[in-house]
């Protein structure tokens, strides 16, 4: 699975953005937004920057490494991506699963890692980067300082932000939506999907046999999504208008009609609707990652075959890499985020090998 195609440039509780992380509530920790006094620290032997799957692998890592591990994400639940864009999509290329639901992915993740007590802040997006005597210091938007002696950046592409819905911007949270966390809750309701690409027919394709009725709006004839399920759409109950623009969104508080404007003709028409989902893509941005002195290509952070970024005690994984042959898939992330690991485990500690031994040796 590749980060989605629509992206352009521009210890207490873990949170989970499923009921299957219930288990991992009881174990890992997490420091929330606004959970914590500005000004204060916290003390790891690794930052892992990015809540994404490479990053939750490298805290499980960190902590069979036994290393205390924190983990910093924007987003306000782990997942990254997965998470925010396609927790109800199948991923197929993972190791030993022949297919495996994003969410699904996420929660044996978040519970792989439970054990070792990682310290989640999440809605924390790391900002400042200084070197102190044998650590790092990292603040968050939020003012939480983290010294580690080693941080991991596992960041994707970046922060992301939704491109917006050119109208009715007031009702997001109120019907309006970039993202479908759950597909039960658009169960019997009608929806609007904006977009042409893969997010939006991949939506109308799981919500079709839920909702009531499910219309796909886009302003061109053409799609990007990929063709069998562009195919399967429009062999579906799913409406499919071309040509066409969300003019107007209206409703008492919430979402109840739209208005569609048909542009080559000027004709309109209105729409019943209880929910809008607006998958129009997003702006990926390296925001203060750009500061830290990385040497930085393409929104990509250049790295050893070590995973070191040439800045002292600073190691990136998964998307946010670049390197020759790299290929940005979630099961080579894995890959990287032990290796970034295990060679930041003889920089914590001087005495560490970098090969951890066999995990099936240990009792």
């Amino acid at each position: 699975m590749t980060a989605d195609e629509e992206i352009g440039q521009a210890g207490g509780n873990a949170p989970t953005a499923a009921g299957g992380r219930a288990e991992a509530e009881a174990l890992a920790g997490v420091v929330a937004d606004g959970a914590r006094p500005v000004g204060a620290a916290l003390e790891a032997d690794v930052l892992i920057v990015g809540a994404g799957p490479a990053g939750l692998f490298a805290a499980y890592y960190a902590g069979f490494r036994g290393l205390k591990a924190a983990i910093m994400d924007s987003l306000p639940e782990p997942g990254g991506q997965v998470t925010a864009m396609y927790p109800e999509k199948m991923i197929f290329d993972v190791g030993g699963f022949p297919s495996v639901r994003g969410r699904d992915l996420v929660d044996a993740l978040v519970a792989q890692a439970a054990p070792f007590q990682p310290h989640y802040l999440l809605g924390h997006q790391a900002t400042e980067l200084a070197h102190v005597e044998d650590a790092v210091l990292v603040t968050s938007s939020q003012g939480v300082h983290v010294r580690a002696k080693a941080v991991i950046i596992t960041g994707g592409l970046g922060t992301f932000t939704p491109r917006p819905l050119p109208t009715g911007s007031e009702y997001l949270g109120h019907g309006l939506a970039y993202f479908v966390p759950k597909l039960d809750d658009y169960a019997g309701m009608d929806v609007l999907i904006v977009g042409g690409g893969d997010s939006a027919f991949d939506w109308a394709q799981s919500l079709e046999p839920l909702s009531r009725s499910v219309t796909v709006v886009h302003r061109r004839k053409g799609f990007r999504a990929h063709e069998h399920t562009v195919s399967n759409v429009l062999a579906s109950s799913v409406k499919v208008l071309v040509d066409s623009q969300v003019a107007e969104v209206s409703g008492s508080g919430q979402v109840e009609a739209v208005e569609i404007l048909h542009t080559p003709t000027g004709e309109r028409q209105r729409l019943d609707i209880q929910r809008i989902v607006a998958a129009l893509g997003f702006t990926a941005d390296l925001g203060p990652l750009t500061h830290w002195g990385l040497n930085i290509q393409r929104r990509q952070i250049v790295v050893e075959t070590t995973m070191a970024t040439g800045v002292e005690r600073v190691f990136a994984a998964g998307d946010i890499t670049e390197y020759p042959g790299k290929v940005r898939l979630i099961a080579t992330g894995f890959g990287e985020a032990a290796t970034a690991v295990n060679n930041a485990a003889p920089v914590i500690n001087p005495g560490a090998h970098v090969f951890p031994g066999h995990s099936s040796n240990v009792s």
